[in-house]
């Protein structure tokens, strides 16, 4: 059983009423507040899967309201209030949870989010779980591609694990912009991989075409494949490494160079790439210098062993 196919068990029969207009599956719930649509989201990070205990504790925190900020990015809303659930045990020293929060804070206030309560429990690992609250005119839910539709992402993926991961900067105002500017079919932000993440954009009547030439790999990603020759190649990096917290999103191709040209006026120093394309064929085909072929490799899963 793959983590999918659990949340899919778990939640196959849940009780919503009128007011819930996304529910589970997408990257928040989207719940109609009034004449507003209120972002949901929860998030957890948890020492020795998302962060080992050699990390500073300032991008912990940072790491922890940032994972679920990038998920209100990916549904084009602006983030407002969060809860933070902390996890701690006696051998964690206060002068340490201190240093998280201060992470926190910082990150809350260089995005306009009020930290308004939470709570503490015993944890053998040290946890911080984030429930965060946002707003939007019109959230754009991962589904909605359509064939033709041009495939873009920002910025660049692999390596995240070099330093990344820790000290990511959530594309709020990218996805905010792209909300207002452009008709965006469909958007997700890249946690697991672009390998699993492309596959949430996908249906089983729709596929992509992905061009692996245009993938816009990190140079963590190359110097990694460099120092260990017999690892991963830097494009199966950029696929399957997850935790770049980028935007991947669709589009019709007509406004590609449109959108491009205002991107790189708006946002000169966040690279943009279109990468591919929605096709009427089901699957993910990688073209290369090789030809066609289709994509069997997967991201990041909690439930599957690596």
């Amino acid at each position: 059983m793959t983590e999918k196919d659990l949340i899919r068990s778990l939640t196959a029969n849940l009780h919503t009423d009128d007011t819930v207009m996304v529910g589970a599956g997408d990257d928040c719930a989207v719940l109609k507040f009034g004449n507003q649509e209120l972002l949901f989201k929860t998030d957890a990070i948890v020492e020795g899967v998302h962060f080992d205990s050699n990390a500073a504790p300032d991008k912990i925190g940072h790491k922890a309201l940032a994972r679920a900020l990038s998920d209100i990015a990916a549904m084009g809303g602006t983030p407002c209030h969060c809860l933070i659930t902390m996890g701690t045990n006696p051998e964690i020293k206060i002068g340490y949870i201190e240093k998280v929060y201060e992470g926190l804070k910082k990150c809350a206030e260089n995005h306009n989010v009020n930290i308004v309560g939470g709570e503490t429990t015993t944890m053998a690992n040290f946890t911080l779980s984030v429930s965060l609250l946002g707003t939007a005119e019109k959230a754009i839910t991962r589904s909605g591609s359509i064939p033709g539709d041009a495939i873009f992402v920002t910025g660049e993926l692999g390596g995240s694990i070099t330093k990344h991961h820790l000290q990511f900067q959530p594309r709020v105002e990218q996805g905010q912009w792209l909300a207002k500017n452009f008709d965006i079919h469909a958007m997700i932000d890249l946690s697991d991989g672009l390998a699993s993440d492309l596959r949430c954009l996908l249906t089983s009547e729709i596929g992509s075409e992905i061009h692996t030439n245009s993938l816009p790999v990190s140079k963590a990603a190359r110097q990694l494949a460099q120092n260990n020759p017999s690892g991963k190649t830097p494009i199966l990096a950029a696929l399957t490494d997850g935790e770049d917290y980028e935007l991947l999103f669709s589009l019709p191709s007509k406004f590609a160079v449109s959108l491009h040209d205002a991107w790189k006026k708006t946002f000169p120093e966040l690279s943009l790439k279109c990468i591919g394309r929605i096709t009427e064929e089901p699957g993910i085909t990688l073209k290369d210098d090789k030809g066609r072929h289709s994509l069997n490799v997967y991201g990041y899963d909690h439930i599957q062993k690596p």
